[in-house]
């Protein structure tokens, strides 16, 4: 078995993760965890790969920044009488507000397009995706999580950070993690630490950036952890 990952699939669609997979042989025997925004920006907003790795037994959404703020707006989804518009209040609004400028208008819409039974079993996967896992590979270790550790402490456990700390961190070229173990995030296009990093992969010492700005046009990256061996479409 082998493990690969990759993450801010922001809308691809299902026929091109596929074609993804395909390139890296992954089978049944192999395992796959996406690293949070799947949704949002473009197409189908990612709906129909939610749907697919609801299906997957091996096959793990962790959740991204994108994702938390969907759920943010899980209100859109109750039944809506007058008495539940009387209390859209601006707390709501505001979320609903951040939620579209960044991109959540098309996920809402193919949303608004399935049964609502659809809607909410969507929802409840979303709320049971965890925050980070932890892998062995090719006898090495990785944590692997949305958007890096932020206010890293060696001594803090990972249970101890909060939704905030690991779905939007902004970690910086120089900064260091675990030294025994790898820490493989997404969420930074690697285009913003530098521009040879366009569309790849970036390596540090102790962490990998897998964010190679799929919604700016500059491809997916997939990564097999057993080997470090790199796939792009």
């Amino acid at each position: 078995m082998s493990v690969y990952v990759t993450s801010d699939l922001h809308g691809m669609s299902l026929t091109e993760l596929k074609r993804l997979l395909g390139k890296a042989s992954f089978d049944h025997k192999d395992f796959l965890f996406v690293l949070g925004d799947v949704i949002d920006r473009r197409e189908d907003g990612g709906v129909a790969i939610l749907r697919w790795l609801m299906t997957q037994p091996n096959a793990q959404l962790i959740l991204g920044n994108h994702e938390a703020m969907l759920l943010s707006c899980s209100f859109l989804f109750e039944e809506i009488t007058k008495e539940s518009i009387s209390k859209l209040d601006s707390e709501k609004i505001s979320l609903l507000d951040t939620y579209r400028e960044n991109g959540g208008d098309v996920t809402l819409k193919a949303l608004n397009d399935l049964d609502k039974d659809t809607v909410l079993d969507i929802l409840d996967y979303l709320r049971d995706c965890p925050l980070y896992e932890t892998v062995t590979a090719g006898n090495k270790d990785f944590i692997l999580v949305h958007a890096g550790l932020e206010g890293f402490d060696k001594n803090k456990k990972l249970c101890d950070y909060t939704a905030d700390e690991l779905l939007w961190a902004w970690p910086k070229y120089d900064d260091e993690y675990f030294k025994d173990i790898t820490t493989v995030f997404g969420h930074t296009p690697t285009i913003y630490y530098d521009r040879e990093s366009k569309g790849k992969i970036l390596y540090r010492p102790t962490w990998i950036d897998i964010d190679v700005g799929t919604s700016y046009g500059y491809g997916t990256a997939m990564l097999r952890l057993d080997d470090l061996k790199e796939f792009y479409i």
